[in-house]
């Protein structure tokens, strides 16, 4: 009889093993099959999260070369502006001074009633000369153009061994250009 047993038990054992091994097996098999859903999951993810992060790369540039470009545009206009401002200065201040007061008289009375300025040669030729010679005037000592307000850098023109000479340097650009790149929300 305990050879029986021992049999019965050896059987019993070997049932349980064998049943033990095979749950082994399919815990086993679930978790590797778990596991390639995982990381074929998280590879979808990481493709997801990649051309997302592409996409906004891309409408950073594109925002980038807009905001370049306005703040180009911007500081194109400002100079402009700045330029017409000087020469609106110059006429002011130096033709009032330097024309006649007749020839000044005819061309404002002709501006005023709408008459025929060539017949005014004269005073144009005059006014003209006058002009060339303020703005020559304000070229030799060193006009300087300032675009950006409350910005000393600029761009200077000035006279320079008998020629026009126009000087900026590179700091003085990043100095001028500046102002209109920190407006960018980028």
């Amino acid at each position: 009889m305990e050879l029986q047993i021992n049999d019965l038990v050896s059987s019993i054992r070997k049932e349980g093993i064998d049943e033990a091994r095979k749950e082994a097996s399919e815990i086993i098999r679930e978790a590797e099959k778990k596991a390639e859903e995982i990381v074929s999951s998280a590879k979808e993810e990481a493709a997801k999260i990649i051309s997302d992060a592409e996409k906004k790369i891309d409408t950073l540039r594109q925002s980038a070369r807009a905001g370049a470009k306005q703040a180009e545009r911007d500081a194109l206009l400002s100079f402009k502006k700045e330029v017409e401002n000087q020469f609106k200065k110059i006429l002011a201040t130096k033709t009032a001074k330097v024309l006649k007061s007749d020839a000044l008289k005819a061309l404002i009375e002709a501006a005023i009633s709408g008459k025929d300025v060539s017949k005014l040669s004269l005073e144009i030729s005059e006014a003209d000369a006058s002009i060339k010679s303020a703005l020559a005037e304000e070229v030799n000592k060193g006009l300087k153009i300032c675009p950006v307000k409350d910005i000393e850098a600029g761009f200077r023109l000035a006279d320079k061994d008998g020629s026009g000479f126009f000087d900026c340097t590179d700091e003085e650009i990043a100095d001028i250009l500046a102002p209109f790149f920190s407006q960018l929300n980028i």
